[in-house]
């Protein structure tokens, strides 16, 4: 999710506990091949075997729409240390659509299957190929034959994000439609959207028959979800994670910004600041928290409004 999970928001939570996987913000292809350094900026994991600093493994995701330099910064990134590539079909910025990529490609499920099988053919065989998706782009007419481009292409796997464009993040999301593209591939399906909860979980596992979920804003919204998820599917006690708990994460969380290579003091205010505007919708104590840290400028000063608010949590 780009400006959302960046490096030290895959750090944290994959550090919270509970991932199996973790995609990168997607590197935008237009005419040029990136450098090492520009790769390492979306995703610096690919220094380290394409593991967060807590062993999870990291997948590059690219978007554009020139097959062949999409194909060209694809062995860039592998010769840097990607492990995996995920092709993104889904974005619905217009920025993005604007510029052919992202989910207008869904307007053209032919393009979309020459993208993939460009890529396959030029990526070693040992790397893995993926995408995903939208349910479409005005409508979901030709849901099932993007679905099946991508697999005929040559990806060993597909997330779908259970709307189309035109919906954005709208509710509700379409998980049947989920199972129908999956009985369409012969490839495994990952269901994706509106999973905030742990029993937005079990329904979308019901209602999509998959047995992956991709969980994205619901993660950032409630960072204890996946972990969560983890021990329910453990069969061991699954509460939600306490708000104090929340509240150290979120001092580390500045900490790693702070730390971040091009961090500095506006951008880590800001990711936490965007950060508690996302989960103020979830969570009382994040509004008030929001609210005390909105107007301020220093870290020290959000340091001890954080650490004020832990004393206050530990009562």
């Amino acid at each position: 999710m780009q400006g959302l999970t960046d490096a030290p928001m895959r750090d944290l939570l994959t550090r919270i506990g509970g991932f199996d996987e973790c995609v990168s913000e997607f590197v935008r292809i237009t005419h040029t091949v990136h450098s090492r350094a520009a790769w390492l900026k979306y995703a610096p994991e690919m220094a380290r075997g394409s593991r967060t600093p807590s062993g999870i493994p990291c997948t590059v995701q690219l978007l554009g729409s020139d097959a062949a330099n999409m194909a060209a910064n694809a062995l860039e990134a592998v010769r840097f240390g990607a492990e995996k590539i995920d092709l993104n079909f889904g974005c619905p910025a217009p920025t993005v659509n604007k510029h052919q990529g992202g989910a207008v490609l869904l307007k053209e499920p032919q393009r979309v299957h020459a993208i993939v099988k460009t890529l396959r053919e030029a990526l070693p065989a040992h790397i893995l190929l993926t995408g995903k998706m939208r349910l479409g782009f005005d409508d979901k007419t030709l849901a099932l034959e993007n679905a099946q481009a991508i697999a005929e292409g040559g990806a060993c796997a597909l997330t779908v994000h259970a709307r189309t464009k035109v919906e954005g993040y709208e509710p509700p999301a379409h998980w049947a439609w989920v199972k129908k593209i999956a009985a369409a591939v012969d490839i495994p399906v990952t269901a994706n959207g509106d999973v905030f909860t742990l029993q937005d979980y079990l329904a979308i596992r019901r209602e999509s028959g998959c047995a992956g979920v991709m969980i994205g804003r619901g993660a950032v919204i409630r960072p204890g979800l996946a972990r969560q998820i983890k021990a329910y599917e453990n069969g061991e006690d699954a509460p939600e994670m306490a708000f104090a708990e929340t509240l150290q994460w979120m001092r580390l969380f500045v900490d790693l910004c702070l730390n971040a290579a091009g961090g500095s003091e506006k951008y880590a205010l800001a990711r936490l600041k965007q950060w508690l505007g996302m989960m103020k919708q979830a969570e009382p104590q994040a509004r008030d928290l929001f609210d005390a840290v909105r107007t301020l400028k220093e870290a020290d000063a959000v340091k001890r409004v954080l650490a004020a608010f832990a004393d206050k949590e530990a009562v």
